[in-house]
């Protein structure tokens, strides 16, 4: 288990290298278009509850993907972190203010729901043409999304990413949630999970 520890870590470090020599412009023109592919491709109905998540660092910018679902009858959510580790999904209000959650990241206060998400807009760090993938390293979204499984609920994982993030293979482990797809600047890959 350590090796895939070690080997996450690497290929982590190594795609998100890839990422970060993405020029700003280069990232702001992938995002549209991840934007653009998605709101083609990604099914919907009306009143379906969608978690998403606001651009730290060098992460794509999906927010004109989540204003265009939203506008479609999505009802928006932004993981919120309770504590080291646990995330929530808290529903997005235009009308109500984001308060600092760490890390740089900043999502719905406590006055708004938590909401079960049927369709997780997933950030990552590196993916493999199977589905997996390799977050930041917290285990926030995978223990979300068991949390969720235990519950009797199995949103649609899409994972978020640049082409340049994809490695050959990731070095999976039991606790580690497949994506049913990857939406990227090429196009969005379905996968059979």
């Amino acid at each position: 288990m350590t090796g895939n520890v070690e080997a996450k870590a690497l290929l982590r470090a190594e795609r998100l290298a890839a990422r970060n020599q993405l020029a700003p412009a280069e990232r702001i023109e992938k995002s549209l278009a991840i934007a653009e592919t998605g709101l083609k491709e990604l099914e919907l109905e009306p009143g379906m509850i969608v978690s998403g998540f606001f651009p730290i660092r060098s992460e794509a910018d999906i927010r004109p993907l989540m204003a265009g679902l939203k506008s479609r009858g999505a009802i928006l959510c932004l993981p919120v972190i309770l504590d080291k580790t646990t995330i929530v999904f808290r529903e997005l209000h235009a009308d109500r203010p984001l308060v600092p959650m760490g890390f740089g990241t900043f999502g719905p206060g406590a006055d708004c729901a938590e909401l079960d998400p049927s369709l997780m807009l997933v950030p990552l760090a590196a993916f493999d043409r199977t589905g997996h993938r390799i977050g930041y390293g917290g285990g926030y979204y995978d223990r979300a999304i068991d949390r969720l499984h235990r519950k009797g609920l199995h949103p649609r994982l899409i994972g978020i990413a640049f082409d340049c993030q994809k490695v050959a293979s990731v070095p999976a482990e039991p606790h580690d949630m497949r994506l049913h797809g990857i939406l990227t600047e090429s196009g969005l890959r379905r996968l059979n999970s």
